[in-house]
């Protein structure tokens, strides 16, 4: 079973919702797919037992096979290889890997070569759960990539939380795509409402079945309350806005080990999907 929990926008407290909601899951996993930036580690404190390069490929082209005829840079709809007068040009962060340019040249000028654009790291926590998560690149344009790879390398997990990257980028698409649920976090406040419906809208979209979590309640004003009443959609919890709360994720410290009561909100949480997951 596959859980993502994302939100419209940074900041919310996606992971500090993710984070407590998995060390409270018996036998799960969190992967942070946030690979931009990633910062699930600072709370679960993995033991780092593996490190895996994650690379994709690039055209390389070979000028003296190079008619310099353009089918390549034509074919490319996002310019990583551009003909130029006397040579081609190649954009290797702009390249998406389809190896379409390598299909059209009539000359079989182009090959492809690897580099490395993140890495995925692995470890146990001493919640008694492991945690995988990846990091691009700096300068790198997209860790789909590495998103892709996450997802593939856990795919045989029992129970897998995701923390995604916020927003509806093609990020976003790639963590949530065929997860099970979703959990969107958002703030009881105007911004948060406005980002979180560009979130509902794409799971609706994705036909993801997901619910609402509020994280800092009482902060705000109670658009967020009517908005979901009026589209039908559940509130699955929610946590108060505590000084105390914010004390814990300043030291890195996942709340629910503090306070009880919230232990047992995630392990609520937890049941409630698992059981409308079984119908």
């Amino acid at each position: 079973m596959r859980i993502a929990v994302l939100s419209g926008k940074g900041g919310t407290g996606k992971t500090t919702i993710s984070t407590n909601l998995s060390i409270n899951i018996e036998n799960s996993m969190l992967i942070d797919t946030d690979v931009e930036e990633p910062n699930s580690h600072i709370f679960l404190k993995p033991n780092i037992t593996e490190t895996k390069s994650v690379k994709v490929e690039y055209p390389v082209v070979d000028n003296e096979k190079c008619t310099l005829c353009g089918k390549c840079g034509d074919f490319c709809n996002f310019n990583a290889i551009i003909p130029a007068k006397n040579t081609v040009l190649v954009f290797q962060e702009s390249c998406h890997s389809c190896g379409g340019c390598k299909m059209v040249c009539p000359t079989g000028a182009i090959t492809y070569s690897k580099r490395e654009i993140g890495k995925i790291y692995e470890g146990d926590t001493k919640f008694g759960i492991k945690m995988k998560y990846g990091e691009l690149n700096l300068g790198e344009m997209s860790g789909v990539k590495i998103i892709e790879e996450l997802k593939e390398i856990t795919k045989n997990e029992d129970i897998v939380i995701i923390d995604s990257p916020p927003g509806t980028s093609c990020s976003t698409v790639a963590a949530v795509e065929d997860v099970d649920y979703a959990i969107v976090v958002t703030e009881p406040t105007p911004f948060g409402v406005s980002d979180m419906k560009m979130v509902v809208e794409m799971l609706r979209e994705m036909k993801i079945p997901f619910s609402v979590f509020i994280n800092k309640a009482g902060l705000g004003d109670n658009e967020v309350y009517e908005y979901c009443e009026d589209e039908k959609i559940k509130i699955i919890g929610e946590v108060l806005f505590d000084k105390k709360i914010a004390e814990y994720y300043s030291e890195g410290i996942p709340f629910s080990t503090k306070i009880p009561k919230y232990k047992k909100l995630f392990n609520d949480i937890f049941e409630e999907i698992y059981m409308e997951f079984r119908k």
